[in-house]
C-alpha cells in the first residue's frame, strides 16, 4: 500500500487526499509537522515539502501538482481532468490560480508568526492583495451552480474547495463569505462529499524553534 506523508492543515496535502479518495485508492496516511526538528520529511523529499506520496517500492512522488498528475496517469479512472480540451485548460487555470493564492497565504502566515517588530507591513499587504485578487478571479470563473468546470466533479472542484477550506482554518478573521457568497455556495456543495468531509484541515502545534 502507498503512504501519503501529510500535514493536517496543509491544503496541498488535502488536494492529494481528496484525489485519492475520489479515485478509490487505498493509502496509509502518515502525519508530519514538517517544520519541527523531528520531521522525517527530508528523508523523502530533498526540498523538505509536503505532501509526499511514498510508493510500495520506496520511490517517492513529490509536490501536490505533480502527484495529482501522476495519479491521473497511473490511475486514470475515474478521471479528474475533463476530456474536452477547453475544459481541461479551465481546470488547470483554476489550479494555477489557487496554488498562487496558497503560496501567498503561507507567506503571510509565516510573516505573522514573526515578532511584531520584525514584521513587514508592506510585505503582508502585498500577499493580501494577491489573495483578494485571487478570490475575485475565482468568483468570476466558477459558476453559481453545479461543478466548477464542466458537468462533473474534477480537479477544478478539488483546488477551489481546498483553498476555501484553508481560509476557514488559518484565516478565520477573513470574512470572505460575506464578500463572495457564490464561493460560499461552492464550498457548501463540496463539503457534502465524503472526500471533503473526511479531510477537513486541522491546525498543528509548531515548535517555537521552527518559527
Amino acid at each position: 500500500m502507498v503512504r501519503l506523508l501529510s500535514a493536517t492543515p496543509s491544503p496541498y496535502a488535502r488536494k492529494v487526499r481528496i484525489a485519492l479518495a475520489e479515485k478509490g485508492l487505498a493509502f496509509e496516511l502518515v502525519t508530519e509537522v514538517p517544520w519541527n526538528a523531528d520531521t522525517t520529511t527530508p528523508l523523502y523529499n530533498p526540498l523538505e515539502k509536503l505532501p509526499v506520496l511514498i510508493l510500495e517500492d520506496g520511490e517517492t512522488v513529490c509536490e501536490s501538482r505533480f502527484i495529482l498528475e501522476w495519479l491521473e496517469v497511473k490511475h486514470p479512472e475515474p478521471p479528474l481532468l475533463p476530456a474536452d480540451p477547453d475544459e481541461r485548460l479551465a481546470a488547470r487555470r483554476l489550479e494555477v490560480l489557487v496554488d498562487g493564492m496558497l503560496d501567498a497565504f503561507l507567506l503571510n502566515f509565516w510573516e505573522r508568526r514573526r515578532p511584531e517588530a520584525c514584521r513587514s507591513a508592506p510585505w503582508m499587504a502585498r500577499q493580501m492583495r494577491k489573495i483578494e485578487g485571487g478570490m475575485g478571479e475565482l468568483d468570476r470563473l466558477v459558476p453559481a451552480t453545479g461543478f466548477c468546470v464542466g458537468n462533473r466533479f474534477g480537479l477544478g472542484d478539488i483546488v477551489v474547495g481546498t483553498v476555501l477550506g484553508y481560509l476557514q482554518v488559518r484565516f478565520p478573521e477573513y470574512h470572505w463569505r460575506e464578500a463572495y457568497p457564490k464561493l460560499a455556495g461552492v464550498l457548501e456543495r463540496l463539503s457534502e462529499r465524503d472526500s471533503f468531509r473526511t479531510t477537513v484541515p486541522v491546525p498543528q502545534q509548531l515548535e517555537a524553534a521552527s518559527i
